[in-house]
């Protein structure tokens, strides 16, 4: 999974801009373009950002690395 990419896309299921995350995460719009450009995040951020749009990005790699709840 590459995060980034999918950062952005639940960004763009939840109906928010950019501008928005942005601010809930306090960083300018441009470090949020950044994000979207990452194959790999530090677990801090991931957090931060799991709690300001509502979803478990960590579930979801955990799931894509043990498929079968191995």
């Amino acid at each position: 999974m590459h995060i980034g990419t999918r950062i952005k896309q639940v960004l763009k299921e939840k109906h928010k801009p950019v501008t928005w995350l942005a601010k809930e995460i306090n960083c300018e719009r441009t470090n949020i373009y950044n994000v979207f450009s990452r194959k790999d995040i530090s677990t801090g951020l991931l957090q931060r950002l799991s709690l300001v749009l509502e979803h478990d990005f960590f579930k979801e790699l955990s799931q894509e690395t043990f498929p079968h709840g191995k």
